[in-house]
């Protein structure tokens, strides 16, 4: 799905429809005609009138052309020809040059608020991982099983690395140090979700990675009521995969991998953000994946500097409520390294829901 147009461009596109669809409706005037019509001074084709007429991602028109339709829209003797016609200024009456003169303007103060920055635009400036309250904010992350951690997590180990005992490590150290530097007066905290206690759990609440480790994200994720599920799956032995039930059916959403050497080249990720349910005045996030590519896919979908500013736009365009919302997408994976999913591209969202 697209983002949205800017709203002021939303306007004016409507407007335009309205003029041609409702000023005479017994003329049922068509965009090829109106077309035809203003290409009297220049030429300008049907698909360029639909296009500024379209209600999904419309095209701003020039100055001149608002003219013209100023002008064309002023006095019905516009239609009363076979093919309708522009007439020149000097054709009109007093009581048209009038009315040219206020749709003009009308027209004009349409195009110039199209031009200037919305409020949506604006609050995109604003990451999503800044909170303005005094938090604090928890990562909380599962605890690898000991199959799955090296020697150096053992305690016992005299060169034992406590981090290295805890899963989306990658994810982790990335979201810790944006979140440090997005809030510098708040405090930041990271817990294996082994340890948490009933405190860490009502401020921002961020969990990272999927419910095969994590029994406190398996326990959120089923309290966020979403229509994506995460369940074990026994063609992916690696990780659970997620299914969205819609019009009586399931859909699943696989990872894929390389058909030559067996290597993992797409995962998918999701990123939740919710009220936190043990108090509504903090956020709930939820950072997850089928394998550890997916959760940092959707770690770095808002973290990654060249791409954070669009994915926060996509957001800002496309949910009523940024608090509220969740995005199922597609993860890449390059010779190894996890590529950043950019939401403009329809290829990367799989689904998106919002709370509203």
């Amino acid at each position: 799905m697209p983002p949205l147009a800017h709203p002021g461009v939303l306007r004016l596109a409507q407007r335009l429809r309205d003029l041609r669809e409702r000023t005479w409706p017994e003329a049922e005037l068509t965009q090829a005609a109106l077309a035809t019509a203003l290409s009297l001074e220049e030429h300008v084709s049907s698909a360029t009138v639909s296009s500024w007429e379209n209600l999904s991602t419309p095209k701003l028109p020039p100055r001149s052309r608002l003219t013209a339709y100023a002008r064309f829209f002023a006095t019905h003797r516009s239609v009363e020809t076979d093919p309708p016609r522009l007439l020149a200024s000097d054709e009109l009456t007093g009581d048209e040059r009038d009315a040219c003169e206020a749709l003009e303007a009308e027209l004009l103060a349409l195009r110039d608020a199209a031009r200037k920055p919305s409020a949506k635009d604006e609050a995109a400036v604003t990451r999503s991982w800044h909170f303005s309250d005094t938090g604090p904010v928890t990562l909380i992350c599962a605890q690898l099983p000991k199959r799955e951690a090296v020697s150096l997590a053992n305690p016992a180990d005299p060169n034992y690395t406590e981090l290295l005992s805890y899963a989306d490590l990658d994810s982790l150290v990335e979201l810790h140090g944006h979140i440090r530097a997005e809030n510098t007066a708040m405090d930041v905290f990271f817990k294996l979700s082994s340890s948490v206690v009933p405190d860490d759990l009502s401020g921002h609440l961020v969990l990272l990675g999927g419910i095969g480790w994590n029994e406190i994200t398996q326990r959120l994720f089923q309290m966020t009521r979403l229509p994506v599920q995460q369940i074990e799956d026994p063609e992916v032995e690696t990780g659970e995969i997620f299914v969205l039930e819609r019009d009586g059916k399931k859909d699943r959403f696989l990872p894929r991998w390389d058909d030559k050497n067996g290597t993992l080249i797409e995962d998918v990720g999701l990123i939740v953000r919710r009220p936190n349910p043990f108090n509504s005045s903090r956020s709930l996030t939820i950072c997850n994946g089928i394998h550890s590519r997916g959760v940092l896919g959707a770690v770095r979908s808002l973290t990654d500097a060249r791409l954070r500013d669009w994915n926060e736009k996509y957001i800002v365009s496309n949910f009523a409520d940024q608090s509220n919302f969740a995005i199922l997408m597609r993860v890449s994976v390059m010779a190894g390294k996890t590529m950043t999913p950019d939401f403009r591209n329809p290829d990367c969202v799989l689904y998106q829901w919002s709370g509203v």
